[in-house]
């Protein structure tokens, strides 16, 4: 049974307190005695060299078995921006959980500390959050402009688990598993009680709920370095997320991922039912025949049959995108306008081919066809396309989750 959550509010800026740290950084170990201190002792030069507002650094220790512990408390007590948090269990997802779920900040981010990550893209990381222009963002070392050295084999690995998340589940993320990512809180506090993972697959989960609740998902390339001393049992993390691909697989088949409900009051809104977009698809094609066959007619005498179709037809097909953009599937705003037009005119394209088809074939079959025969072989070609024009809409033009590139990730 899905679960009833109130609708996220209107995505604003963060207000930024001069006092209150906005950012907290967190940083999830386990056993790294060796490279904690340098890297956290490196971030804070960082972020106090570029960051323009206070910050904090969170050392979130699961359950190390070295000196880690002693060194998190020692470097908490010796640096005002850096705090530790200690936990009794293993798992990366348990730790981010831990420290988020506690932090004041209104910005949330995290990274792993062997630092594979140039820290040059922090800013960017968490900019757009910090405007209010994107919900959840995301380091990628998949897209155009990143640069990445590892070795083929973690390389072939990554590659093809992103690509098994596309093809099962769908996303439009690029890159499920950088260590690089950062959430506003108020997202992390609604997003955090529906992820059932506690280790590796934390972030995959977290995303996959934020995308079907078409929270906006901003992707930054980064530079990134593997770490050839990486503790990361590949095979056992694998296998792990295997499992947690096939349990989303399962929620979503049976509609038991509580996503919808978490929807910005100003993001793309919950996609009405099936009949209700009929309804209303159907008076925007009703309305689109009507003018169709008046400017066919219109133009018909100076265009030809097959000139006067080709222009009334797209004419018709740049309002009906536009109209059924805002009434059927209540997308409202400039935000993808232009990409959902080029998706029309293609649309367009199988249609004109469709109607056009239909005429070439009636004056084939009779040459000297009248203007009534030919209007009614139009109308019956044109609710053809009209149906194929409805699928097409729902399932390529409009679909219910936005599929992102880098940028912008929803809509």
């Amino acid at each position: 049974m899905t679960k009833s959550v109130t609708p996220l509010p209107l995505r604003t800026p963060v207000k930024a307190h001069h006092h209150e740290p906005v950012l907290d950084v967190v940083v999830p170990v386990f056993n790294e005695e060796r490279d904690l201190e340098p890297s956290v002792l490196r971030l804070r030069t960082h972020l106090r060299e570029t960051f323009p507002y206070p910050f904090r650094i969170t050392v979130a220790d699961n359950a190390s078995t070295d000196a880690t512990p002693v060194i998190a408390a020692r470097l908490a007590a010796e640096l005002p921006e850096v705090q530790c948090v200690r936990l009794a269990e293993k798992g990366r997802g348990r730790a981010l959980r831990t420290a988020w779920s506690a932090s004041p900040a209104p910005v949330l981010a995290y990274l792993d500390v062997d630092l594979s990550t140039d820290l040059a893209a922090l800013l960017p990381l968490v900019a757009p959050l910090i405007s209010g222009h994107s919900d959840i963002a995301i380091g990628t070392r998949l897209a155009r402009g990143s640069r990445v050295v590892r070795g083929p084999r973690r390389e072939v690995i990554s590659r093809c688990y992103n690509a098994l998340l596309r093809s099962t589940l769908a996303v439009g993320f690029s890159d499920a598993q950088c260590g690089f990512k950062a959430v506003r809180r108020d997202v992390a506090e609604r997003l955090l009680p529906l992820v059932k993972d506690s280790g590796w697959f934390f972030d995959t989960e977290l995303l996959v709920i934020a995308e079907r609740a078409g929270l906006r998902i901003h992707e930054v390339p980064v530079d990134w370095v593997d770490d050839p001393d990486s503790r990361v049992d590949l095979m056992a993390t694998a296998l792990a997320d295997l499992r947690g691909i096939a349990r989303i697989g399962r929620d979503l088949g049976r509609g038991a991922l509580p996503a919808a409900g978490l929807r910005r009051r100003a993001a793309v809104p919950v996609r009405a039912g099936l009949a209700g977009q009929l309804l209303r698809f159907a008076a925007v094609g009703a309305v689109s025949t009507v003018v169709h066959v008046l400017l066919y007619t219109v133009l018909r005498p100076a265009a030809g049959s097959q000139g006067a179709n080709a222009l009334a037809l797209l004419a018709c097909a740049l309002a009906n995108t536009a109209a059924n953009r805002r009434l059927t599937f209540g997308l409202r705003g400039r935000d993808g306008a232009l990409r959902h037009q080029t998706k029309g005119l293609l649309v367009f394209v199988i249609g004109l081919a469709l109607t056009s088809g239909s005429l070439a074939a009636l004056h084939h079959a009779a040459p000297g066809a009248s203007h009534g025969a030919e209007v009614g072989i139009l109308v019956t070609a044109n609710l053809a396309a009209t149906l194929l024009r409805f699928l097409l809409l729902r399932a390529w033009v409009f679909p219910a989750v936005r599929r992102r590139r880098t940028g912008d990730v929803t809509a």
